[in-house]
């Protein structure tokens, strides 16, 4: 087989998984006072310092259109979840801020979020294969060929963890 069909193949096979691992954990989501997506932002905002990011900051991160984006946060801040702000170092963006409330909403969605992934992924495969995984996958986002880790300015996917300083599991698949 050529080593094309053999990268196609693994493409193949990676995308198939993330997409049925995603809609099981879409699901499986643990609440209704937020979407999938609408974690997403969250789980974004918590990795920020000050968890606050600009709108065009998040887009690099989120499967989703800047003016999706932008209705996905007029959603939160209509509900509290999240603050906007004008940049003061340029009028025309907007950061975006999570609310105590939005932080309390984040962490109690992602203790339950964590355990779903932990039984979904933890359940299909052992430490060591998780571990590979992590590496295979964090080479590809990379794009690194010659077997070191190039820095991306987001380093590697982080942990899952529910405490406000630190982040829980990623839904999407830019992680």
């Amino acid at each position: 087989m050529s080593e094309t069909a053999v990268a196609v193949g693994a493409w193949e096979s990676l995308f198939r998984a993330q997409v049925t691992v995603m809609r099981e954990l879409n699901a499986q989501f643990p609440t209704d006072e937020i979407s999938f997506n609408e974690y997403d932002v969250l789980f974004n905002l918590s990795n920020q310092p000050g968890r606050r990011a600009r709108i065009r900051d998040l887009t690099r991160h989120l499967l989703l259109t800047q003016p999706s984006i932008s209705r996905l946060v007029d959603r939160l801040a209509s509900r509290g979840i999240v603050e906007k702000h004008s940049d003061p170092g340029d009028g025309r963006g907007i950061i975006v801020s999570m609310t105590d409330q939005g932080s309390a909403l984040y962490r109690r969605t992602a203790v339950s979020h964590a355990a779903a992934i932990a039984r979904r992924v933890g359940g299909s495969l052992d430490h060591d294969e998780l571990v590979a995984l992590t590496d295979l996958c964090t080479r590809l986002r990379v794009g690194s060929t010659d077997g070191e880790l190039t820095t991306d300015g987001e380093g590697t996917s982080p942990a899952p963890r529910t405490d406000d300083a630190a982040p829980a599991a990623r839904t999407d698949s830019t992680a």
